[in-house]
């Protein structure tokens, strides 16, 4: 195994799920949270750079496929990713995904990747980098309301990235909830079991609603939000999908990755085209305010954008040398002649 990534253009390095799960045990979770958090800001910073157009998205009855395409100019990205509810009866992933970054000069891959356990990662620490900048000053506190697969990962990045000290935990199938715990246990956290939404609530500065029902659900109703609160809506979105009541969204001052996108599979769904809402990327770069106000409600309506898993697999691309983290892949036909693609074929030795 190579210690760098492969010099030979025809290889492209690899990093397959058992790789990518022991290259977060070789960073450690919560650093490797905060460098993709990072790394995500860096790419915000220079939004104007990034070519942008929302996924590209297949709907069926069962789910939604997507791809998310994005370049800066020099480096294209993209990731492949479905979204299947119903998955988890038959013991699936509801969520599955791999990506994939090149070089703009040559169109050459340089890396591709599993990115499902990327893409909790990178959603986690697009939450905390969100929340660094929203949430009140001073939150140590997180109602986690949905404990599938995000929620260790969520609950992780606001300890790693804001400060967080206590998350308190309720989904609507308890299993779910002892799991998170049981995750949790041992990582330095604050851990609280709640027996509802509403309890879940109490005492927390920030919110995080992660359901995945493919329907227009009420997670969070008008009465349960408070003043000052930062709510980080990051269940599975999609048109016909939400989590929050529409009282809810009037009261707030949203939030938003990219308005075209977040239009379509958002909250802001619920909303007319026009109602106002500021870029998460304007207020990293000082151009629009962020909270202004202790008593400011302020909703993360979150869909996930192409140039956060962009900005994962640059982080990948840039901590997997000098391990053997990845396999060098076969992946590009390399003629002697580039014009001779059939006498490369020709040459092959046959199969015995």
């Amino acid at each position: 195994m190579p210690a760098t990534p492969p010099s030979d253009k025809a290889l492209v390095p690899f990093v397959s799920v058992e790789n990518m799960m022991k290259l977060v045990h070789h960073i450690g979770i919560e650093p490797m949270l905060r460098g993709l958090a990072d790394y995500i800001e860096q790419d915000f910073r220079r939004w104007d750079l990034f070519d942008k157009t929302p996924r590209i998205a297949s709907h069926s009855t069962e789910g939604v496929i997507e791809l998310m395409p994005t370049s800066d100019g020099e480096v294209y990205g993209f990731k492949y990713v479905n979204g299947h509810p119903k998955n988890t009866r038959n013991g699936l992933q509801t969520v599955t995904a791999f990506g994939l970054l090149a070089d703009v000069s040559n169109g050459y891959p340089v890396l591709l990747s599993e990115m499902t356990v990327l893409t909790a990662l990178r959603t986690a620490a697009t939450s905390g980098m969100v929340a660094k900048h929203l949430a009140p000053k001073g939150a140590d506190t997180m109602a986690m309301i949905g404990n599938g697969a995000q929620s260790e990962f969520q609950s992780l990045a606001m300890k790693a990235i804001c400060g967080l000290t206590s998350v308190r935990l309720w989904d609507i199938d308890p299993a779910a909830t002892h799991k998170t715990a049981h995750n949790l246990k041992g990582l330095g956290l604050n851990v609280h079991v709640c027996d509802s939404a509403e309890s879940a609530m109490e005492g927390a500065q920030i919110i995080t609603t992660c359901t995945a029902d493919k329907q227009y659900a009420t997670i969070l109703t008008d009465n349960m939000i408070g003043s000052g609160v930062h709510i980080n809506a990051i269940g599975g979105d999609c048109p016909g999908k939400t989590e929050l009541a529409p009282g809810v969204l009037h009261r707030s001052d949203i939030f938003v990755e990219y308005p075209e996108q977040t239009r379509i599979e958002g909250e802001i769904q619920q909303l007319p085209p026009d109602h106002p809402v500021t870029q998460i990327w304007e207020v990293i770069n000082g151009t629009k305010p962020g909270r202004t106000s202790a008593g400011q409600i302020i909703l993360f309506d979150s869909v996930g954008f192409a140039i956060e898993d962009f900005s994962a697999l640059r982080y990948v691309r840039d901590h997997i040398g000098g391990t053997d983290l990845y396999l060098p892949l076969d992946l590009l036909a390399d003629p002697d002649d580039p014009r001779d693609l059939f006498g490369m074929v020709q040459r092959a030795a046959p199969v015995a």
